[in-house]
């Protein structure tokens, strides 16, 4: 392995730089296509709100707009086993699991979907996380032409550096900050939130950043607008979750 492959995971400061060093590395190996989700919000039932999943693809608009856009990944067998597995596992389960009839109509619906798009031979790779509400994982796609036999004696070969190297991007990008579809709060918005983190009410956050009340009030209010939360509380710990206050600045 490559050190600088990793110190360039570990130096980043943005998702998108990270995104962009991991898609790099693994199309050294032969996966030219990439899908990673992580949520701080799953339910026994639910990631949660599709717009606070975190999500990225280098795939092209035609299948991010089915497979993302179109909810397909809700009921894709990969994102099933990843959801409740931690490790990594060849799409040869796929296979096996389709010559025993054990998907679900959705299921098997995801599966085609992804034949017509080429999607036929990979690897996933879930995440242990330290919350019962987390989850990530990363799908490697070989690109055109492999088979599954293929991409299977790739990682018998380079199956270690591959999680090491998915698992640092996938600890770095859950320490950036990132905002999913929706508006990032401004400076003010973060500030006030941060002051009501530490226990401060409204009037001493007022006296702190020397603005009026009923000003604090207004940054509290579209500061919960931005994250669609109905409290104050609630804001202080999504912000939290997405790495949106109590930053160090670069």
């Amino acid at each position: 392995m490559n050190p600088n492959d990793l110190e360039n995971l570990i130096n980043a400061q943005t998702v998108e730089e990270v995104w962009a060093h991991l898609c790099c590395h693994m199309e050294k190996f032969g996966f030219d296509r990439l899908l990673y989700g992580f949520t701080r919000f799953r339910t026994a039932n639910s990631f949660g709100d599709p717009q606070d999943l975190l999500i990225l693809c280098n795939h092209d608009e035609k299948y991010i707009n089915g497979f993302i856009e179109k909810g397909h990944y809700f009921h894709a067998p990969m994102v099933r086993w990843a959801a409740e597995n931690v490790g990594a596992c060849s799409w040869s389960w796929i296979a096996d699991h389709a010559k025993n009839g054990s998907f679900t109509e959705a299921e098997q619906r995801v599966v085609d979907f992804n034949r017509l798009h080429g999607v036929n031979a990979g690897y996933s790779v879930s995440f242990k996380d330290s919350s019962v509400r987390s989850k990530g994982a990363l799908g490697l796609i070989g690109r055109d032409g492999m088979s599954q036999g293929d991409v299977d004696e790739i990682w018998s070969k380079h199956g270690d550096e591959i999680q090491v190297v998915a698992n640092v991007a996938h600890l770095k990008i859950i320490c950036l900050p990132y905002s999913g579809t929706r508006r990032p709060l401004t400076p003010r918005q973060r500030e006030a939130l941060e002051w009501v983190g530490d226990g401060k009410t409204t009037q001493d956050i007022a006296t702190i950043m020397g603005l009026t009340p009923a000003t604090i009030e207004k940054h509290l209010r579209l500061a919960r607008e931005a994250l669609n939360v109905e409290t104050t509380a609630q804001a202080v710990l999504k912000a939290s979750f997405q790495n949106q206050i109590f930053l160090l600045e670069a």
